[in-house]
């Protein structure tokens, strides 16, 4: 199974940190990555900048692969319920991409085009910060599957 995490913008040091010590752990259960786009920082609106992104995001997106955006006013999953998905996505052998957008968050249209929306909750979180929570929560949903004493 294939999964990438496509973002807008770099992390900060900190932030990197944290997301590649998950990420080295990942590696045992699936061939993960991350790729990050340039915000759209010189956009004229707001409007603008979402679509600008969302042009960059979708261009790195792995071809015939599920899209799963995350966005507030998708559907929250608790841990288990991300560890189903992850098990039916790797059923599936398509690649996976989770998108996460810049300050502005994703455009209507990337939306539209997603297989599903995930919510991390209703709290506004920084978008480093939620990357960090996204790697860590995939971690801990392939430590369900395999039954590790991670998740307690």
């Amino acid at each position: 199974m294939e999964l990438v995490i496509l973002a807008v913008g770099k992390l900060r040091p900190f932030y990197r940190q944290a997301c590649d010590d998950y990420a080295r752990r990942l590696s045992r259960h699936v061939n993960f990555r991350e790729v990050e786009v340039r915000e759209a920082s010189r956009a004229p609106t707001e409007k603008s900048q979402q679509s600008e992104e969302a042009e960059r995001l979708l261009a790195k997106a792995p071809a015939g692969g599920s899209l799963v955006a995350l966005e507030r006013s998708g559907t929250p999953w608790s841990s288990p319920e991300l560890a189903r998905h992850l098990d039916r996505w790797r059923l599936s052998a398509r690649p996976v991409a989770l998108v996460l957008g810049g300050s502005h968050g994703l455009s209507p249209t990337l939306l539209a085009r997603a297989d599903i929306q995930w919510s991390l909750g209703p709290l506004t979180l920084p978008h480093e910060l939620a990357r960090v929570v996204v790697v860590e929560q995939i971690y801990r949903g392939f430590s369900i599957l395999r039954g590790e004493p991670y998740h307690k």
